[in-house]
């Protein structure tokens, strides 16, 4: 991986450690408040929860996009399913997790960022599948309306076409191409008027 690449994964890892503390402790108050009370949670306290919910779903799976990738380092699949599942329930997008041994943490990075990348594409939210055939991922991901920047998708194979300053928005766009990199993989994008698909 790039130098660049290495920093950002040590800044991620940095960010997500810190914010996990606090996130936690508030989530343990949250639940103590709960049980203290009588009766069922008030409305107000189950939006709290679920923000919560939604919130430490979105840190761990910024931990394993942009966190650093150990060489050898796995991933467990309910850990991946449990992410996505809270991720589903909080966000516009439904995920469908099909793969069910271990995976090299460094390939779900990949994963992740390229779920990243149809998310842009996907504004009035939307289905995204990911499987395992061999050693192939394969992944598409299908809405009413895609939104697709093509300078964007372009610089996924050739990254010199990208914007020259992308948006802290598009930053899975430049941190991807190295990842694959990293790896030995080409990513294969194909997209449809309702459907992206992409495979490494």
């Amino acid at each position: 991986m790039t130098r660049r690449a290495d920093i950002v994964a040590l800044v991620g890892s940095r960010i997500c450690h810190d914010l996990g503390s606090p996130l936690g402790a508030i989530g343990n108050g949250v639940e103590l408040m709960t049980l203290a009370g009588d009766g069922p949670p008030s409305p107000e306290m189950e939006l709290i929860a679920q923000s919560i919910e939604t919130a430490n779903a979105m840190l761990r799976f910024f931990r394993l996009a942009f966190g650093r990738a150990a060489p050898g380092s796995m991933v467990a699949r309910d850990e991946i399913a449990q992410l996505l599942a809270a991720a589903s329930r909080g966000g516009r997008l439904t995920y469908y997790w099909a793969v069910d041994d271990p995976q090299e943490r460094a390939e779900v990075r990949a994963v992740l960022l390229t779920l990243m990348c149809f998310e842009s594409a996907l504004p009035r939210g939307g289905d995204v599948h990911i499987r395992r055939r061999g050693p192939r991922w394969e992944m598409w991901a299908e809405g009413d309306r895609l939104a697709v920047r093509q300078d964007l998708w372009s610089s996924l194979s050739a990254p010199a076409k990208g914007p020259a300053e992308p948006a802290p928005a598009e930053v899975q766009f430049v941190l991807l191409p190295e990842v694959l990199a990293e790896l030995d993989r080409t990513l294969a994008v194909d997209i449809g008027a309702n459907r992206i698909t992409a495979g490494f």
